[in-house]
Order: structure tokens, then sequence, then C-alpha cells
């Protein structure tokens, strides 16, 4: 499977660069929307619960960048970058009974890097073919001592855990016009997840491994924009089917055993909407399902009013 994907890879690929002596039928189309969202909240000494003042906040990238190469190839790029911390204050009332309050260390809210290029032909046939790359990843991620009896550190590792994903295939798009794009492709995909575990501090030391799992992948990008444009729509649909995994053989006989058959499913949506020129109201709402990582679904909403700016 590996040979015949680099083989499509490769058609795609020589295929474009044939075309790049024609003249590129548009520029880049670059779009940047950047925001802050924030949440607070403060309660006087006079409350009899646990009520604790909290300070919360996210910013947010969105970045896109798409070039028509020729009038039959088409090359797009999206980078999604995310990152929230939440402060908190502990109150404790000590022997006169007087409250003492404290913030807290932050802790992580929200972390992501998503990055995607995808190569599309467009040579108007039912369907047409396609490479592309992603890479998933966050900003950092601590771990602590995996050794028995190990010092009570935790170490935090850049850029980690790593997930790519190369894929080829053949791709339609179904709907595009000045206010809506409905594009879904079917192809091929070898994933490659990159793993750094921390198994000593004395002196300190890193392990790293990495699983490959290759099969079918379908992906659904759909965008709507209502109105006068302040009030938009954006899904991503993400569905892997795994037909080989690399660690086969080591997970035979335990209870994970075939949980890399099972497919993986990944769904976001953002609804975004202009209440002013720099303030805007979104919703961001995130379905995932990866029994090789949790055997329930994860769900993640996040409902924010910050500032936005438009970049592009």
């Amino acid at each position: 499977m590996r040979r015949c994907l680099g083989i499509v890879c490769l058609i795609v690929l020589s295929a474009a660069a044939a075309w790049a002596e024609e003249p590129a039928a548009t520029g880049w189309k670059k779009a940047a929307d950047l925001g802050i969202n924030f949440n607070q909240s403060a309660y006087s000494n006079s409350w009899a619960g646990q009520e604790n003042a909290a300070i919360h906040w996210t910013w947010v990238a969105n970045l896109d960048a798409e070039r028509q190469l020729s009038p039959s190839f088409n090359w797009r790029n999206a980078l999604k970058l995310s990152f929230g911390q939440t402060h908190r204050e502990a109150r404790t009332v000590g022997d006169d009974g007087r409250v003492e309050r404290a913030w807290e260390s932050p802790e992580k809210s929200t972390d992501r890097i998503f990055f995607e290029t995808l190569l599309r032909a467009t040579l108007g046939y039912l369907v047409d073919p396609f490479a592309g790359v992603t890479f998933e990843s966050q900003f950092y991620d601590p771990a602590d001592s995996l050794v028995a009896g190990g010092p009570d550190v935790r170490v935090t590792r850049a850029v980690h855990p790593i997930l790519l994903t190369e894929s080829a295939g053949v791709g339609r798009t179904l709907v595009k016009d000045d206010r809506a794009e409905l594009y879904s492709r079917l192809g091929f995909a070898l994933r490659q997840r990159l793993q750094r575990d921390v198994v000593s501090f004395e002196p300190k030391a890193f392990s790293s491994r990495t699983t490959t799992d290759g099969g079918l992948e379908w992906v659904t990008d759909y965008a709507q924009t209502f109105g006068g444009g302040g009030l938009k729509y954006i899904s991503k649909l993400r569905v892997f089917q795994a037909f080989f995994h690399s660690q086969k053989d080591e997970l035979r006989g335990l209870p994970e055993e075939d949980y890399w058959r099972t497919p993986d499913v990944a769904w976001e949506n953002t609804l975004s909407a202009s209440v002013a020129k720099y303030v805007q109201v979104s919703l961001f709402l995130e379905l995932l399902y990866d029994k090789e990582i949790d055997l329930r679904g994860r769900f993640r909403e996040i409902l924010g009013l910050g500032l936005a700016y438009k970049l592009f």
C-alpha cells in the first residue's frame, strides 16, 4: 500500500511540474483571522460557598492561503492555531478567621496546532485527483516520570505528540459560489504517530517511538456565510479506517488488540458572528472518537466573546 500511495503522489506531483510552465490562473487568495477571548469571574469574601475567582483566556488564529497554479491545478493551505489557559484563585481561612487569597499556577485549557496542504487537480471531471499532507500537534505537553519511585518532576515536551498524515485519492467540489463551498475527498492515507516518553531523570532520558497505520480516509469541508458575511459557519469531517498497523503483532493477545481496526472520527464545527468591527462571538464544537486513545467519544465546546482582527 505504501508503494501504491507513493506512485499516486509521484504522478500528481509530476503532472503539477509539467503544468508549471503555464501562467498562473490567479494569485494567492489569503485570509487570516486572529482573535482572543476572555472570561472572568470574581467573588467577595461574603460568599459562603466555594466560589473562587477565575480568568480564562483563549487565543485563536485561522490562516488560509489558496492559489490556482494553472487552469488544471489548485494549491490550498490551512493553518489553525489555538492556545488558552485558566487562572484560578484559591481562598483559605486562617486561624484568625481572615480570608487569604492566592492565585494558583495557570492550567492549560486549549492547545492545538493543525496544518493541512492540499494539491488538487481541477480538470472538470466527475472526480479529480489530489495529494495532501496533514500535521497535527500541540504547543507543549507536560510529562510525569515513568520510573517507579522517581522524583516528582514534570518535563515539558514541545510540539508533542505529533500525528502526520499523507493522503492521495480523488475528490469533487459539490457546491461552490460566493457564499458556500462544499468539497469532499476519498483516498488512501498513511499516518505516523510520533511519541516521546520520559523514562528517566537521573540522567534525564527520553525514549521515542513511532507507530504507522494506513487505510482509507474520507474528508469533507464545508463553509457557508450568511447575510453580508458577518455570520460564518465552517465544518470539517474526517473519517479514517485503518487496514494495517505497525504494532499489530505487539498488540496480539491484549484487550486493545483490535482497537486500531475501529474507524477514527473527527468532526469540528465553528460558528462565528461579528457584533462590531473588532468584537466577535464564536462557538466551537468538536467531536472526536479514537478507540486507541479512549473507549468513549470525546466532546469539546468553547463559547467565547472577545476581540477579533481580520489580517487579510
